[in-house]
């Protein structure tokens, strides 16, 4: 086993990912798979932002379904996965230490960004899990800084797990599309441009993806991009591996990614 847990980010893709992303899906099962069995789960996603960093005490989380207009059976579905309290409070003492503002949340659920994933990776829903919420209105740079932070839980058995998109420009979509649309040639470009910059370890480019070819073009809005910076963050250094599902709805990258321990043998 790993000295240290992997990181993970996955682009959890619309909410009907389950339904209509097969390949996305089987990449969620594979990864979930081949890391080791954390003791829990820290949840970071682009769909709970709040003026500070907050984790939930939940020690049941509800199973949030915070969309509307897709199939009734995404909303039957549930991931009962138990809370995990006690990390929340300790990534509430991590943040503290490192100057970051942190807060607790009484009864917070798991949202799509969470649970959409977590269904293929941790199947069984018998890893406590509790979330992490973005920082309203704050950048890449507070985001990678809270990362760093939440280090020291890999040695913990925590596994962190970031859930956002690599793109996320709405005006790409094709929603009629079905099967492997061939995708929008800037969501592609900037995709590969990600890729190319972690692999590099670049991590001042990718601070500054904004002034990239189609950087800002591919997040209007960066909250789907922020829960990557913490990945980032917390991977300290690692080296990434990049997992390639086909775009959804021609638009949205489902690009993943895993930082593992270089002393991991697998």
């Amino acid at each position: 086993m790993s000295a240290r847990m992997p990181v993970v980010f996955v682009s959890h893709g619309a909410p009907d990912a389950l339904l209509k992303a097969p390949e996305a899906v089987a990449c969620w099962r594979d990864i979930g798979q081949t890391i080791p069995r954390p003791t829990a789960i820290l949840a970071i996603s682009a769909h709970w932002e709040a003026r500070q960093a907050t984790t939930s005490l939940s020690g049941a989380p509800k199973t949030l379904h915070d969309f509307s207009g897709f199939e009734p059976a995404l909303h039957a579905m549930q991931y009962p996965a138990p809370g995990a309290p006690a990390l929340a409070e300790r990534v509430v003492s991590l943040l503290t230490a490192a100057g970051s503002a942190a807060d607790l949340h009484p009864s917070r659920g798991l949202d799509h960004g969470v649970w959409v994933p977590l269904l293929s990776m941790v199947p069984q829903a018998d890893v406590p899990v509790t979330q992490l919420s973005l920082v309203r209105n704050a950048g890449p740079a507070t985001h990678f800084a809270l990362g760093q932070a939440l280090t020291p839980l890999r040695e913990e058995g925590v596994l962190i797990v970031a859930s956002g998109s690599i793109t996320h420009n709405f005006d790409w979509l094709d929603w009629q599309a079905t099967g492997d649309p061939t995708p929008v040639p800037q969501a592609k470009d900037f995709a590969d441009w990600v890729a190319a910059r972690v692999t590099a370890q670049d991590v001042t480019a990718l601070l500054d993806y904004r002034s990239s070819p189609h950087g800002s073009a591919s997040h209007p809005t960066e909250e789907h991009v922020l829960p990557f910076f913490v990945a980032l963050g917390a991977a300290d250094g690692d080296r990434p591996t990049r997992y390639q599902p086909p775009f959804s709805y021609g638009g949205l990258a489902m690009d993943a990614y895993v930082w593992r321990d270089p002393a991991d043998a697998n």
